[in-house]
């Protein structure tokens, strides 16, 4: 049976990191190409942009899911009848879990770049994890998905 409210979200690099990334590349692509006579003089770019390019790929390859009974984050999943009290997190809440309140143990999927999260309780006894701990730009949708998918 399909899941009638699912959640599916890609942790993507912002657009405007993309320029000064790409950018950056260009210019150190440039300062190598200084030393470099001849025909070499375009590897540089041949190699340091598309490198770039892949790099910021593989930064937003993230996937965030609640579908067939878990939340997966990535490679991890968790099935819902574990998954307790879900708080969505605002930007400033969030470096607070990441620094004075943070606990070593939680399950982190942070990236920078997005502002909100939702904190996720774990309710496993076997589980040494207290919560998860993940970044999201829809930290209500997601928690809305959560607790309509444990209501099932």
């Amino acid at each position: 049976m399909a899941q009638p409210n699912p959640y599916r979200e890609r942790l993507t690099v912002a657009w405007w990191l993309w320029l000064p990334a790409v950018a950056f590349a260009g210019l150190l692509a440039a300062e190598v190409r200084l030393g470099a006579p001849g025909v070499a003089t375009w590897i540089p770019y041949l190699v340091l942009l598309p490198l770039a390019t892949v790099g910021l790929w593989w930064l937003g390859r993230i996937r965030v899911e609640v579908s067939n009974g878990e939340l997966r984050v990535d490679d991890a999943h968790i099935p819902l009848r574990y998954v307790g009290e879900v708080t969505a997190v605002s930007a400033t809440e969030k470096r607070d879990l990441l620094g004075p309140y943070a606990d070593p143990e939680a399950f982190v999927v942070q990236r920078p770049w997005i502002g909100g999260a939702v904190r996720v309780q774990v309710l496993d006894e076997a589980d040494p994890t207290p919560y998860w701990l993940i970044s999201t730009r829809h930290p209500e949708a997601l928690r809305s998905a959560l607790d309509d998918a444990r209501a099932r």
